[in-house]
This record gives structure tokens, sequence and C-alpha cells, in this order.
């Protein structure tokens, strides 16, 4: 496949502003890499410790750019935040899918019990098991839930490997289709190809390359804008196709997306309508019912910067929910006492 990376110096898609210029908001939007606009500061007792530099693009429910900060047209890899294309792409090939387990399809599951416990049941159903799953072994994404297996004696496992769930589809569909199993996290292999299809599709936009993520499947990049295009066609889909079905289990069944304890499951179970899915490296993409969408990369894959940023991204969407409390809380310690934050700084 080719295709050319998207240019660091074109315009804005839309009705947003040039980079050099300043957004229908009237925040300015300039800079890349060192030069990239701080989206969230670390106070600590009153003082500014740290800054997380990054990019970030908001689109209008019709699609065109709100506001862009830093370069939102250069590639990234999304990461996990790709999920729901990938999902889509599995129920693209013929496998049945609903509910739950399609919402743990496109997940980032935090390692509980529940997720678990229908990872297996699911391998089952497809005559597979854990020794099936490419992912790396690994502990539960959820710090609290981690302890927990720690402390009961659990070992790094692929079955518990946040990725899990998506990885049980992707090898239910290859034998489903008769396609190998052993090569299916091969960029080449039929059923990455079809991902790669969804993913240009959704985003309207070629994929520029094709990296490997951190549970060994093929990684697509995509500009920020692209990212946000696709979330937003998803929550757009008509119901009956692939990627409405997606966004649709996924909106019904968040904890099986994140966990209990996850930004992304109290966004979508608090804010009806909203498809919202982070990736590793400080990635996130969030679409709301009406088709406004956003899409920001933390630089330095800061991840206590997420929460910050998505509320007050959120905000400028115009969405007003108590749980941006809850999700944009980033409370810093010193000894046993809050004595600072990491906020939003635009």
């Amino acid at each position: 496949m080719t295709s050319s990376t998207p240019s660091s110096t074109s315009t804005a898609v839309g009705s947003g502003a040039s980079r050099t210029g300043t957004s229908r908001t009237g925040v300015s939007r300039t800079g890349t890499g060192a030069d990239a606009p701080v989206l969230a500061e670390v106070v600590r007792s009153g003082f500014v410790e740290g800054r997380h530099r990054g990019s970030m693009v908001l689109l209008a429910a019709d699609g065109t750019v709100e506001l862009e900060l830093g370069d939102a047209e250069a590639p990234v890899f999304p990461r996990s935040s790709n999920k729901p294309m990938q999902a889509a792409a599995v129920l693209r090939a013929g496998l049945e899918l609903s509910g739950e387990r399609l919402a743990l399809a496109a997940a980032s599951h935090s390692g509980e019990r529940f997720h678990l416990d229908l990872v297996r049941t699911m391998l089952t159903e497809y005559g597979l098991t854990p020794d099936d799953l490419g992912t790396p072994p690994d502990l539960p994404l959820d710090p609290v839930e981690a302890e927990s297996y720690l402390a009961a004696g659990g070992v790094r496992e692929r079955i518990v490997m946040n990725c899990s769930g998506k990885h049980t589809a992707m090898l239910a569909v290859c034998a489903l289709n008769g396609w190998p199993t052993e090569s299916y996290l091969d960029p080449g292999h039929p059923l990455q190809q079809l991902v790669l299809t969804v993913v240009e599709e959704a985003a309207g936009e070629r994929v520029p390359t094709v990296g490997t993520d951190g549970c060994g499947a093929p990684l697509m990049a995509l500009s920020l804008t692209g990212l946000a295009r696709a979330f937003r066609h998803f929550v757009l889909a008509a119901p009956t196709t692939a990627e409405g079905r997606v966004a649709e289990a996924m909106r019904a069944h968040p904890e099986y997306v994140a966990g209990t304890r996850r930004s992304d499951t109290w966004l979508m179970r608090e804010v009806p309508g909203t498809l919202s899915k982070m990736g590793a490296e400080a990635v996130q993409a969030v679409a709301l019912a009406d088709g406004r969408a956003l899409a920001f990369k933390i630089d330095d894959g800061g991840a206590r910067a997420l929460g910050p940023v998505l509320a007050r991204a959120l905000q400028l969407l115009g969405v007003e929910a108590e749980v941006l409390g809850r999700i944009g809380r980033a409370p810093l310690l010193g000894g046993a006492a809050e004595v600072g934050a990491v906020r939003a700084a635009f």
C-alpha cells in the first residue's frame, strides 16, 4: 500500500482557522513538537512544576473543525482508540457478536473478574484456549485490580492482558473464514487488511504508516482529525451497520469496554449516546450523539493529563454534566494531603 503522509502545513478541515490563526472559540493554535501548546499543567503548592504539551481537534456536529490546538493533521498512533474500527472489521468478516461480547471485542479491559470470565467463555465458545492468544502475558491494567490479583497469587497471563477480548474475536473470525490463526497479527493477513480498509473508510483518509501495537496487533496511524472523524462516523452510522452495532454495544456496556474505575465507562454511562475510547501514550477520542467529536494526544504520553484535558475539551464542545468533575479531577499529594493538581491549560 502506498499513501502520502498528511502535510503539517495543510489547512484545517472545514471552517476552522489556519494553524497560524485563531479558532472560532478564540483559543490560539500553533506549534508542533517542542513548540506544541501546553494542554495541561502540573501545579504543586501553587507552583507549576511540569507541563504536558500536545495536539487536539474538536469537530462541530456537522463535521467541520471547531478548534485545533497544535497540529491535528500530523499522523499519530491512536493505539487502543482504534479498537472500535478493529471490532467493526471482525463483524464485517462475518463473526456474529453483540452485547457484552462485542463491547469486549473493542475493549481495553481492566482485568476485572467479569472481564476475564467472559474472555474465557468466548474462547471456549469458539474452540480456542488462552494459549492461542497472541497477546503478551500481563497483569490487570487497573492498579487496584492488579494488587488484588497479585495478592491472590496471580501471575502474568495472556488472557489477563487488556486486549485479550479483541484478540479472541480476531482469532474466532479467522477460524470462521478458514484464515490462518498463527499469523493473524501479520499486517498482510486478510483480517488485518480488512481492518485497514475499515480504518481508512471511517477516518476519511489514507493510513500513512502501519506499526505494531503493544498487544502485537498491526497499528494504523491516523491524524487526530481523522480519528475524530472516525468516531463521528461510528455514532452517526445506521444501527444495522457494523459501525453502528459496535457503537451501540460499547455505549450499552461501557464497563466491558474499560472497567468500573475508568473514565471511558463513566462518560458513556452518564452522557447518553457518547462513544469514548482512550489509547496508550495518552490518546483519547470521543464522539457525542449528535456528531460533535474530539481527539487529542499528549506528546509525552503522560496519562495523568488525560482526565483534565478530556473534561475541558468536552466543556468546550458544550457538554454540561456532573461527571466532568469526576473525570477532570487529578490531585497531587504531599504526604497524605492534597497539595495540588494536574489541570487543563487551555
